[in-house]
């Protein structure tokens, strides 16, 4: 596998890759990059979790000119999440070189996005619906646009994009690069790829499984109050040598390596507002085994390479599969097994699905552990490293005290003892976490049809006749309303009403580190 120096790229470019902790390309972005670096229109196939965003966002921003004081770059996404993990990983890569990205989605105050416009960013991130919104506002023109990414467009399509895509690439030059990315390709992608890309070059990379086959997957399911005292049990049930636990937040982040730590584990957190010295600290720390357990963001975490993690959790569920996918593959590398755990709230299991499906992997279900298996898993730990010192033939110095002891007390009552001593006291302190919203189940067209038409030929309620300015387009069967992705259903133009606030709001998709 190729390391990011052999490509090419310019200093500030590769500088930023390495502080993200990236030093050898995946199989995509070896053969992505080279060809996206020379111009090359380009179809990629490949699943999510396989570094596709970093395949088309390297090569896109090291060709801008920093001088470039326009639009020059666009990257279509499905989802609001999708369109906000792209921008954060774009703005990562080039935050050296000084790229100006903005992210642009439904659900998100336009007023805002107007402001943020003025700033004149390089690279716009968005979603159809939301930037054809931009489009005919003439607040977003494509005149001057040198690059569009088409990503997971097999996505794009499920959800009824079709239109709105081909619209906004009518209005861009036709002599752009071009890249479409799609984990699929049914007809009407090689139909897109046909009409709007030029002689492309395929590349396919297709695992058979996109998580790793060493990992072992399994899930909880728990109320939100439940989670801390769950994680302790599969702490003392499983005794990891090097577990990371992956909160959604900072703020969870935070919260959660403090009250481990009250409880008596060896934890420190790690994420976005920490220092690098604070940074290094913790990770030399996890890396010499000082703390056995990371609590970190998905930002934090990615990139990271830390050999011997024995366990993964998921404490709260990640926004998206490859999310996922870089969660658990901290653990189970270099031929080793590792174990993953996920819980999950009652309400999030319909999200559990849509990640079981993207990654073609069942994740197994198990309970909660119990007191007894806690307990039971907290001593048997601690027997195997009584054992290992007897072994060892370590404790030379202290035979001549146990013999004295074995002559005044009972030989189990000293062992007893012992194990307790090394086990430490529980300290059973009262922990109260913030909760953390429920991920809701990403909502697809399909889902929406399935229910069927509703009396007078109208879908359902994702799907409203809907004529008005900016409001969607009819069709011939009544017309349907669109959605502008936001991996919660997207929004609706409701009968007049403004946007419906309650389960659209700019929660930044999780994405807050």
């Amino acid at each position: 596998m190729k390391t990011f120096s052999e490509f090419g790229l310019e200093p500030k470019v590769l500088r930023a890759i390495t502080e993200m902790g990236f030093e050898e390309s995946t199989p995509i972005q070896e053969k992505t990059i080279p060809l996206a670096m020379e111009g090359h229109d380009l179809i990629g196939q490949a699943q999510t979790g396989t570094g596709k965003t970093a395949a088309f966002s390297i090569p896109l921003i090291h060709k801008i000119q920093t001088t470039q004081d326009k639009i020059v770059a666009l990257v279509m996404c499905p989802t609001r999440e999708l369109a906000i993990q792209v921008a954060e990983e774009i703005e990562k890569l080039g935050r050296f070189k000084g790229i100006r990205s903005l992210p642009i989605y439904g659900g998100q105050d336009i007023v805002k996005q107007i402001r943020a416009l003025k700033k004149r960013p390089q690279i716009i991130i968005g979603t159809p619906g939301r930037l054809l919104d931009h489009i005919n506002r003439k607040t977003i023109k494509l005149d001057d646009v040198e690059t569009v990414v088409l990503d997971e467009a097999d996505e794009m399509l499920d959800m009824g994009f079709m239109e709105d895509i081909q619209s906004i690439l009518s209005l861009v030059p036709e002599d752009r690069h071009t890249m479409l990315f799609s984990a699929t390709m049914p007809p009407n992608i090689q139909k897109l790829a046909n009409q709007f890309l030029r002689n492309p070059e395929h590349v396919s990379v297709i695992p058979k499984q996109v998580s790793a086959p060493l990992i072992q997957q399994a899930y909880i399911e728990v109320q939100e109050k439940q989670k801390f005292e769950a994680l302790c049990r599969l702490i003392d049930m499983e005794a990891p040598e090097l577990a990371i636990i992956f909160g959604r937040t900072k703020r969870r982040v935070d919260e959660l390596s403090e009250a481990l730590q009250k409880r008596g584990y060896s934890a420190e957190g790690l994420h976005g507002d920490l220092s690098q010295n604070q940074r290094d600290n913790v990770m030399r720390k996890f890396r010499d085994g000082s703390i056995d357990v990371l609590v970190a963001t998905d930002v934090a975490a990615r990139g990271l390479d830390v050999s011997g993690v024995s366990h993964v959790v998921n404490f709260d569920l990640p926004q998206d599969p490859e999310s996922y996918v870089h969660r658990i593959g901290r653990t189970g590398r270099a031929g080793k097994e590792g174990t993953a755990w996920t819980f999950v709230t009652p309400r999030e299991i319909d999200h559990l699905r849509f990640i079981e499906r993207v990654t073609r992997h069942k994740i197994t279900r198990k309970p909660v552990p119990s007191l007894a298996e806690a307990i039971e898993g907290k001593q048997r730990i601690v027997a195997e490293r009584l054992l290992e010192i007897v072994n060892s033939e370590s404790a030379g110095e202290f035979k001549g005290v146990a013999i004295q002891l074995l002559e005044q007390y009972d030989s189990v009552a000293l062992l007893a003892a012992s194990l307790k001593m090394i086990t430490g006291d529980s300290k059973e302190v009262n922990i109260e976490l913030t909760p953390e919203d429920p991920i809701r189940a990403k909502k697809r067209r399909n889902d929406v049809r399935s229910s069927g038409r509703r009396p007078g030929g109208g879908y359902g309620s994702n799907y409203r006749r809907n004529d008005r300015p900016g409001g969607g387009r009819s069709d011939s069967r009544g017309g349907y309303q669109r959605r502008d992705g936001d991996g919660r259903g997207g929004y609706n133009r409701d009968r007049g009403s403004s946007f419906n606030r309650d389960r659209d709001r700019d929660r930044d998709g999780g994405y807050r580190d």
